[in-house]
């Protein structure tokens, strides 16, 4: 069997095969619809060598899907393959489009939430950008948790007002209290997703602390078939309603649930309750619909392969220099799904920290925006369409006009 037949998705769980429980839920009503084998346990880890890009460790990917509560998880993760460190780099904070979402999220939870002089926690802080602009924008003090925090990054004069733990966030810190916590683009790393949330619960205890999640939504991931966001590291996947369950059965009152970044994330904000609510979102009871995409995902999802598949062999074929532009997650699902080898040699990212790095899987160079003046490419294939308008004028100031295809 080659790796591309290795990868090939299942339509329908093994024969025989017992349902897995629900990480979210508990019930035993995971069923697995899709499986992918050799996936690089790591897709943010600096690769220094291509060697080591190419031989990095692979893990297997098998979604499961809860039949009761509409979540999704990789009942085959293994969090031991996980080593996430200062070597980690996740950062999104390179880009002009990027950070003005985040700040004008930052004053947004400021003005709604009264974040003025208050004490905030960030659960996976990565680099510390969001706190750091919660701390300035709102004089708070903060204290952030993540093993891939790295300390010189942080230059702001609210340094001094902020803690940084490198470490995960869990019981051993539940003795740190907060006015407001928050938790961007984390739990999709967990996988036992409903016990970290009971946690989270006894941390605030009596207090009337408010949170704010944000999740990638996995009912555009499985409508789009947006395989570039389907990765190791991602162990957990939520709609709008499963994300609203979770946080209903772990104690918590639903303020508000939205979508954001052009409909990729979830947001969610809630505080402590006894009760359950009704979450007022556009989300809405989405279970059926869930269900429809799931059961047409894996043909849905070969189609848009062969189409990709089809795309670079033509342009390889007719000799175009091709490069992804993005070499974060997408970037290694995009090759390794894909099996991409010499139809790209290049991906660029503008994060300093990531270029003259390798892809890991297969193992593309990582290259600055202004290499691409030399090596001026035909073809540049888009990681996250949301960045289109930035990067077309980031190859308008280096005199290219490649023809641009997006995910």
């Amino acid at each position: 069997m080659n790796e591309q037949q290795a990868m090939a998705p299942s339509t329908f769980q093994k024969e025989g095969e017992k349902a897995h429980p629900c990480p979210s839920c508990a019930h035993d009503s995971m069923a697995v619809f899709h499986r992918l084998a050799a996936f690089p346990v790591h897709s943010t880890l600096n690769m220094k060598t291509r060697e080591a890009a190419l031989d990095y460790p692979r893990g297997t990917i098998s979604l499961g899907f809860c039949s009761l509560c509409g979540f999704i998880s990789n009942v085959d993760f293994d969090p031991n393959l996980i080593d996430y460190s200062p070597q980690c780099e996740e950062s999104q904070g390179f880009s002009p489009t990027f950070n003005a979402f985040a700040r004008k999220q930052a004053l947004e939870l400021i003005e709604r939430h009264g974040l003025r002089n208050k004490q905030i926690i960030e659960i996976g802080c990565g680099k510390g950008e969001f706190l750091t602009l919660l701390c300035e924008l709102g004089s708070n003090r903060g204290v952030g948790f993540d093993p891939a925090y790295v300390q010189e990054r942080t230059q702001s004069a609210a340094r001094d007002r902020i803690t940084f733990i490198n470490d995960y966030y869990s019981e051993k810190y539940e003795h740190y209290s907060a006015d407001f916590i928050c938790c961007r683009m984390t739990l999709e790393h967990i996988s036992s997703t409903g016990p970290f949330m009971k946690m989270v619960r006894r941390s605030i205890g009596d207090r009337n602390t408010t949170v704010f999640f944000q999740v990638p939504d996995v009912t555009r991931i499985l409508k789009d078939c947006c395989f570039e966001d389907i990765y190791y590291e991602h162990c957990s996947y939520f709609s709008g309603s499963s994300l609203a369950k979770l946080f209903e059965r772990c104690g918590f009152q639903i303020l508000a649930l939205d979508r954001a970044y052009d409909g990729q994330y979830l947001t969610l904000e809630a505080r402590p309750s006894s009760s359950h609510s009704n979450p007022p979102s556009p989300c809405g009871d989405d279970l059926e619909m869930l269900r429809g995409h799931v059961a047409t995902f894996p043909q849905r999802l070969e189609q848009k392969w062969d189409h990709w598949r089809t795309t670079l062999k033509e342009l390889h074929e007719q000799g175009k220099r091709v490069v992804l532009w993005g070499s974060g997650s997408k970037a290694v699902a995009f090759t390794t799904f894909l099996d991409v080898r010499e139809e790209v040699q290049f991906t660029v990212d503008i994060n300093p920290h990531r270029q003259g790095t390798y892809l890991a899987g297969t193992g593309q160079f990582i290259v600055s925006p202004a290499f691409l003046q030399e090596y001026r490419p035909h073809v540049v294939i888009i990681m996250n369409a949301v960045y289109v308008g930035e990067i077309k004028k980031d190859l308008e100031q280096l005199n290219l006009e490649p023809h641009i295809l997006t995910l």
